[in-house]
């Protein structure tokens, strides 16, 4: 199938649209409710930038293309009905990538995969939520560990550490769950603008789990420090609220370090 370059995909794409109007009101709702997503607001912006400075080569449509948008639609239909938001979301998304091979081929696809795979990283899924729990109760039982190696008398029952003076809790917001989302949201776009050979970009992408998780370690650390030095009033007041951006900050330094280490010291030319 050949589909003559014009005004042709105009149509298609306002009926997209359209029909994700639900959609986007469900993504907006939850980026600005959803402490987790958050970033969506700015990525979904990035990557139409991104989509934009790559601009769509001229192609030949693909018959798949046709199969693979009306296979689409009719999960998005079925998952706006069934009210599962997030799965809705990833097909809306996926129409949209179907609609690139039916007016231009797998080519453009090809070129065009990074603005739409980082798109998917602004849905909120809903298992994330659920994982706070646990990493919380394993940062309590970890930073424990490290503060005792100071001297500091500390014990942690799970997300629950005892000071002599002060008892803590980390909660969600010190699971280091929103930390972890935003630095692979930000070490994904990293990865892809960075200059080095594929391994090495997928590498600096993987470290960005563990760097966060080591950073988030470190941040509640500090905090039981402390804590234990002036106080938990003071740890949870003025440290707690700024102490997150400094790390997120240190981390990424960090895997800017990293990357530098590797070899991948140039920005790619994209486009």
């Amino acid at each position: 199938m050949y589909i003559k370059q014009g005004n042709e995909w105009i149509i298609p794409t306002v009926l997209w649209g359209i029909i994700g109007v639900p959609t986007l009101r469900w993504l907006w709702i939850q980026w600005w409710t959803n402490d987790f997503y958050s970033h969506g607001v700015l990525v979904v912006p990035l990557a139409l930038y991104l989509g934009w400075r790559l601009r769509l080569p001229p192609g030949r449509g693909a018959d798949a293309g046709l199969a693979l948008l009306a296979g689409m639609t009719g999960g998005y239909v079925a998952a706006l009905a069934g009210h599962a938001m997030y799965v809705a979301a990833l097909l809306w998304i996926g129409m949209a990538a179907s609609l690139v091979v039916v007016f231009n081929g797998w080519q453009a696809l090809r070129r065009l995969w990074f603005p739409f795979a980082f798109t998917l990283l602004a849905v909120p899924l809903p298992f994330v939520e659920a994982a706070s729990l646990p990493l919380s109760q394993w940062v309590g039982t970890a930073a424990a560990a490290v503060v005792r190696l100071s001297g500091i008398q500390v014990l942690a029952n799970g997300s629950q550490i005892s000071l002599p003076q002060a008892h803590l809790v980390v909660g969600a917001q010190c699971s280091g769950l929103r930390s972890l989302i935003a630095l692979i949201t930000v070490g994904a776009l990293f990865a892809y603008v960075i200059q080095g050979p594929s391994w090495c970009r997928v590498l600096i992408f993987l470290s960005a789990l563990p760097l966060a998780l080591v950073g988030n370690l470190g941040r509640v650390v500090s905090l039981i420090v402390v804590a234990s030095m002036w106080g938990a009033e003071t740890a949870f007041s003025f440290y707690h609220h700024y102490s997150g951006f400094v790390f997120f900050l240190l981390v990424f330094v960090g895997l800017i370090a990293w990357a530098r280490g590797l070899g991948c010291r140039n920005v790619r030319d994209l486009f």
